[in-house]
């Protein structure tokens, strides 16, 4: 883990007065100021591994749809190189003592692709369908504990919250959280299917969801210097060998997501620049801990004593990446607290397995989507290293059209795939509380939720460390779901891109922030 970048990280959200006023400002950081002023115009191509299937912002679901919905559409915050939240269309944000009330001023000038000023009326709107469980938007959790939101003048938007919370501004950068016109809001959303109708530094030209999406500058967008780029195409490439090729050839320009067995082709093609950097991103393997035999925690941690971690790094990842130890967090987020590492006990193992009734084995079926490949690669070293223990895994691989459908949140037993989020908060309240958004493994612990409840609504950072320990080492200890392995971020690009980088978060991107330099080729 790159030391320089945790320390940023556990120096952010400390909850302290200090911390308010620092986000209320509102200040851009640093490393962006001091960039050389990019080039403008040209046409970058990029390349992703899955379609972009939603186009509706508060609908998405993979990191293509986060891509295009981040050049469409803004949100009221959005997350920096170092997690921190920067503005977006609120320039500046204040809460009040308690953290139970923030008011967040906006950009005056603002407009919609369409022409139609975007205001405070949008902004409450656009929220409120958010919030609407009929709309279900992943961002209903997982925007912090909104119990309201009026506007107070054309300008500025108050949230009223039913707890303290310190982590609203980070959390409004969620990926779903996005702004569009009131009138569409409060009952057209069916229109954002097909058509995009937004503030973002882009506009959409043309949405061929298995094939390509083409975007061109938005010459309204608040920021009159950028995008520097005049036109990006996003074409969606299913087989990773063939993303990679066009990449060193020069059909495309930027690699969103490239495979650790791509990487090391890659870093030895001429004229272009791998990219890595470390992160929270991990997958996993969901236990439905409803039903039978999961719903029995020893079955669960027989599987999880199987594991041998370190081998999983290598073997999944390519040496590109850090151990799990089955806790949804790890050393890239603030409140981490760190667990014995579990190592492999084939005998304790064993002896669980019989203890839940499983003397002469169990056999089960683990699903895993074909994209990313890690999810299958994750699968088999599962299904091999648990063998000596009694277990007896059948790994069914399918198309991942096919998983999202008909075994995302209703499966017993398959591979889950995640990114970073920006807080312990935020990873938890999507995948683990009772309540959550992605309620995968129906654990419903409420120890664990009240763990993370509270700690949602302490100020005091040692206190909130407490908490979200207290729920780590629930995880650890019950294993809702095996995480043996955190991943680096891994991309590539051609020399000539200028001012990307990977973002921690996985999810975030800022390509208006990109631009082409020499030997850039020109297209039309």
């Amino acid at each position: 883990m790159n030391s320089s970048w945790t320390i940023k990280r556990r120096a952010f959200l400390a909850g302290s007065a200090a911390f308010s006023a620092a986000i209320g400002a509102g200040v851009a950081p640093r490393s962006a100021m001091a960039q050389a002023a990019p080039r403008r115009g040209g046409t970058l191509r990029l390349s992703v591994d899955q379609a972009v299937a939603k186009l509706n912002p508060l609908l998405i679901r993979v990191n293509p749809e986060y891509l295009v919905a981040e050049l469409l559409y803004s949100g009221l915050t959005r997350l920096g190189t170092d997690m921190t939240p920067v503005p977006d269309l609120a320039e500046s944000w204040t809460p009040s003592p308690d953290l139970t009330e923030w008011t967040f001023k906006l950009r005056s000038g603002v407009v919609f692709h369409d022409g139609t000023p975007c205001t405070s009326a949008d902004v409450v709107a656009s929220f409120e369908a958010m919030l609407d469980a009929k709309t279900a938007s992943p961002a209903r959790n997982n925007i912090g504990p909104i119990d309201s939101v009026r506007a107070t003048g054309a300008d500025a938007v108050v949230f009223k919250l039913k707890s303290s919370y310190a982590d609203l501004p980070v959390m409004l950068a969620y990926t779903n959280a996005r702004i569009i016109p009131a009138a569409i809001a409060t009952g057209a959303l069916a229109r954002l299917d097909r058509e995009a109708i937004g503030t973002g530094p882009f506009r959409l030209v043309s949405y061929e969801p298995d094939r390509q999406v083409v975007v061109q500058r938005n010459e309204r967008y608040y920021d009159r210097a950028r995008p520097y780029l005049d036109r990006i195409e996003i074409v969606i490439y299913p087989d990773p060998t063939a993303e990679g090729s066009a990449l060193i050839s020069g059909a495309t320009d930027l690699m969103m997501l490239t495979l650790p067995t791509e990487y090391a082709r890659l870093r030895q093609a001429q004229g272009v620049k791998v990219l890595r950097t470390p992160s929270g991103q991990f997958c996993n393997v969901n236990f439905g801990c409803d039903a039978a035999p999961f719903n029995d925690v020893r079955v669960r941690q027989a599987l999880a004593l199987c594991v041998d971690r370190a081998a999983m790094v290598d073997f999944v990842s390519e040496g590109y990446g850090t151990p799990g130890n089955d806790s949804a967090l790890n050393s890239a987020y603030t409140y981490f607290v760190d667990q014995p590492m579990k190592k492999p006990d084939v005998a304790a193992a064993r002896k669980l397995l019989a203890d839940a009734g499983h003397a002469q084995g169990l056999k089960a079926t683990l699903i895993a989507s074909d994209r990313p490949a890690v999810r299958t690669q994750l699968a088999v070293a599962l299904r091999e290293m648990s063998k000596p223990a009694g277990f007896d895994i059948t790994v069914q691989t399918m198309p991942h059209a096919t998983y999202l459908d008909q075994v995302w949140k209703k499966g017993n037993f398959y591979i889950g795939f995640y990114n970073m989020q920006p807080t312990a908060d935020g990873i938890f309240s999507l995948l683990y509380t009772s309540n959550a958004t992605w309620n995968e493994t129906r654990w419903n612990n409420a120890a664990f939720d009240k763990a993370v409840f509270d700690a949602r609504a302490t100020i005091e950072p040692a206190k909130r460390r407490e908490l979200y320990g207290q729920a780590q080492a629930m995880m650890h200890r019950d294993v809702p779901s095996i995480i043996p392995v955190f991943f680096d971020l891994l991309a590539a690009q051609r020399s000539y891109v200028q001012g990307y980088n990977v973002h921690p978060r996985g999810a975030v991107f800022r390509l208006d922030y990109v631009s082409l330099g020499d030997g850039a080729p020109r297209r039309g």
